[in-house]
């Protein structure tokens, strides 16, 4: 099986190229998604942070107000720490065992870990290629303001969270240019696919 750490950045396109990858017969698994389920009403994680933050962080149908537990923790890194600790073990163990299910059914299959805090969570040696979608800042702050309607300060604080895409190249084997168009995009996830992956899985 062939591993791909898809990553970015908040607003950089991720998204895109992990729909360009599933297209192409890639298994997905989206950290993002598993986070969302990791704190269902009735999840440890979610007992965990009503425990933490109290109730004013849910929804009237229970579910967490994700808006609001956003503007709490992102803006105190203390705060995001121990968001991360609640959820990430159980984000974790998922993958392992959507790994496993999904290797037992298909030896030869192409995985994508999509996963935005992939580098900063140092997780870069479980994956096989580290695939970064790249777009230059201004560009992530304009998508981003216009994404979650934030003034250009609360965009800037929420970038200050993660590691600048700029400084995540380093750590890439394969960067994508996500700053032009679509089609743009697309071409050269196809030659990554063709130059990459192809050559991977016919070994």
């Amino acid at each position: 099986m062939f591993i791909i750490g898809l990553t970015g950045g908040i607003a950089s396109g991720k998204s895109a190229v992990a729909e360009m990858l599933e297209e192409k017969g890639a298994f997905l698994v989206d950290a993002d998604k598993l986070a969302r389920e990791a704190v269902e009403p009735g999840r440890p994680a979610w007992q965990a942070l009503v425990d933490w933050l109290g109730e004013s962080i849910l929804r009237p149908d229970q579910t967490i107000d994700r808006i609001k537990l956003a503007k709490l923790v992102f803006n105190d890194r203390q705060m995001l720490e121990r968001l991360n600790r609640i959820i990430h073990p159980w984000v974790g163990s998922r993958f392992i065992a959507i790994s496993e299910e999904i290797e037992k059914k298909d030896p030869e299959a192409v995985l994508v870990y999509d996963i935005p805090l992939l580098i900063e969570a140092g997780m870069q040696e479980v994956v096989n290629h580290v695939l970064l979608v790249h777009v230059p800042r201004e560009v992530q702050i304009a998508r981003l303001q216009l994404r979650d309607g934030l003034t250009r300060a609360e965009a800037e604080q929420r970038l200050k969270a993660q590691i600048p895409l700029d400084e995540k190249i380093k750590h890439a084997d394969t960067v994508i240019d996500n700053s032009g168009s679509l089609v743009e995009t697309a071409r050269q996830v196809d030659q990554f696919w063709r130059t990459t992956v192809d050559r991977e899985i016919n070994m």
